[in-house]
């Protein structure tokens, strides 16, 4: 696919320190402040989301899984709505509902938000995908999930549908090898997730999940491939969970393989440090304006609801 220009790779070094430093600063404040829902850090994985993302058009669709927030920031939500759903105040973009893990969302970027449950993703940008399709339009949906939810019923039955359908959807699995503290070779019957497709005719790759450019370009290969009518496919970047499961889990995986994703997409930047310090102190700032910010009213329960 087309190489990334250098201020393609500055956005998405932006982006990958965004999500770093936002997980950062939700482990400082819960460490004296009741902090409302779970919180499943993204330390690590930044380079998997942000070079998916960077492989999709703004009218593309995302549904996204929970940890941290690089999905969204990934797409192209700004900061302070991102860093306001955290603490559920009203500057977050659903007014605060979502504090904790939130569901972020925005149609205008295609941010589809989060289901309820794990495996939701795959059903909702099978829909969107379904959409595309009726409509007509050279659009793309993708589902971002983790590697044992592709053991849910609704990764087989979105999987088979769009096969048969032939819908432009992409399945990237972002894979640490984790189900909370159960090893992947213990849970999964094969090697990889990506190999699964077979069963369905579709095509499967996998990539180095700890380089944002190998993970844009294998995605992007797909989302291209989707985008020309040849259906769906299956991106599996492999990555390092570098802590535990959600913010307080002591389980640390073993990262005797790990490289840091900001350090090498740094590598290719030459102002990296300059984008660095900026992004920190942006994520900085957004957080100190989102404890600013009035808590959400209980009534917004009531808003955005059919009745």
């Amino acid at each position: 696919m087309g190489q990334l220009s250098d201020e393609q790779l500055r956005t998405m070094l932006e982006r990958m320190v965004y999500a770093r430093t936002i997980d950062r600063v939700v482990t400082e404040y819960s460490k004296d402040n009741r902090f409302d829902g779970y919180w499943h850090p993204g330390e690590g994985h930044e380079a998997a989301p942000i070079g998916a993302t960077a492989a999709l058009r703004d009218d593309d669709y995302l549904a996204y899984h929970f940890r941290g927030s690089a999905w969204a920031l990934g797409k192209g939500m700004a900061l302070e709505p991102v860093v306001g759903d955290i603490f559920g105040r009203v500057t977050g973009s659903t007014g605060g509902k979502g504090a904790g893990s939130p569901k972020w969302a925005d149609p205008a970027i295609g941010l589809l938000g989060e289901g309820g449950t794990l495996g939701s993703a795959f059903v909702i940008a099978g829909g969107a995908a379904l959409a595309i399709d009726i409509r007509g339009t050279d659009q793309v949906a993708l589902a971002a999930f983790g590697d044992a939810t592709a053991a849910r019923g609704t990764f087989h039955e979105t999987l088979t549908q769009a096969a048969v359908w032939n819908l432009p959807v992409v399945f990237f699995c972002e894979n640490n090898h984790w189900q909370v503290a159960t090893p992947f070779e213990v849970y999964s019957p094969t090697k990889t997730v990506a190999e699964r497709g077979v069963a369905y005719g579709v095509p499967g790759v996998e990539v180095d999940g700890q380089d944002a450019v190998a993970v844009h370009e294998a995605t992007a290969e797909a989302v291209a491939r989707a985008r020309a009518g040849h259906g769906p496919s299956i991106v599996e970047a492999h990555v390092t969970r570098t802590r535990g499961h959600y913010e307080g889990d002591l389980h640390r995986a073993d990262a005797d393989t790990y490289r840091d994703p900001i350090d090498i997409l740094s590598a290719r930047i030459p102002d990296a440090d300059a984008v660095i310090t900026r992004a920190e102190a942006a994520v900085r700032q957004a957080y100190a304006d989102a404890l600013a910010a009035p808590v959400a009213d209980p009534d917004i329960l009531w808003k955005d609801v059919y009745a």
